[in-house]
């Protein structure tokens, strides 16, 4: 399991929310790059780049942070979500150097733009699945769908989609515990590998995720928690690789 620092970008700022509230965030630094470095100096394998702005506006916003990020760590996997709503957008991110890119409320409303794009963009396309409740939540979740997030996984199997990034928004930046049971619920509905987003707080949350790796549970990110110390990524990294992760 690989440990993924997250990188939320707002107003070209690095900030993390509670429960995904504009008006609740926290400003953690007006230099990003720095903030990716920092991750990149303790060994992250990947980074996870959130366009808050552009998930609102449904457009990218923050895109020259993300391509200065992504010029600074060439040999880096970077994926980025927030914003992208077409091809062009897609195809912008890949040429900045971006490896991957997550459609989120696009996916939801439109399944059939991710199957049109993973054939378009092989191997670079990554499903956002951000639920509340079980229910999939759209618009940098401002509205809640009718949808559940493990149906709308199996209708993405043999799409050709790299990964789900699933985020219970209930436990997001709130420091309450990763939801392990509902993640699993996801990695169990369908083949494709999940990325465990939201709630993440200790090296607890870690274990109980790593338990459940084998369900297909491939990867976990983390934000606030690494930002304010209480989990260490060198230290979560160290512990999966000791189970025989990747």
């Amino acid at each position: 399991m690989v440990i993924i620092p997250a990188i939320d970008l707002k107003d070209g700022q690095c900030v993390r929310l509670r429960q995904g509230l504009m008006e609740d965030s926290t400003v953690f630094g007006s230099d990003p790059v720095a903030f990716a470095q920092q991750w990149v100096d303790k060994g992250a394998r990947r980074l996870h780049l959130v366009d808050l702005n552009g998930a609102f506006a449904g457009k990218p916003v923050n895109g020259e942070v993300v391509t200065a990020i992504a010029k600074a760590f060439p040999e880096l996997p970077i994926q980025i979500g927030g914003g992208i709503r077409n091809a062009e957008t897609i195809q912008h991110y890949l040429d900045a150097g971006v490896n991957y890119v997550i459609i989120g409320t696009k996916a939801v409303k439109e399944p059939e733009f991710v199957k049109d794009m993973c054939q378009q963009f092989p191997g670079h396309i990554i499903v956002g699945l951000d639920a509340k409740d079980g229910y999939v939540a759209t618009d940098g979740w401002a509205e809640v769908s009718e949808v559940k997030a493990t149906d709308l996984a199996k209708q993405f199997a043999g799409y050709g989609v790299s990964e789900i990034v699933y985020t219970d928004i209930a436990r997001d930046g709130m420091m309450q515990g990763v939801n392990v049971e509902a993640t699993v619920a996801m990695a169990q509905a369908s083949d494709i590998p999940v990325i465990a987003s939201g709630g993440i707080t200790n090296m607890d949350d870690i274990r109980a995720l790593a338990e459940k790796a084998s369900c297909g549970i491939t990867a976990a990110i983390t934000g606030r928690a690494i930002y304010e110390g209480s989990l260490d990524i060198q230290e979560a990294q160290a512990y999966c690789d000791s189970l025989g992760g990747q």
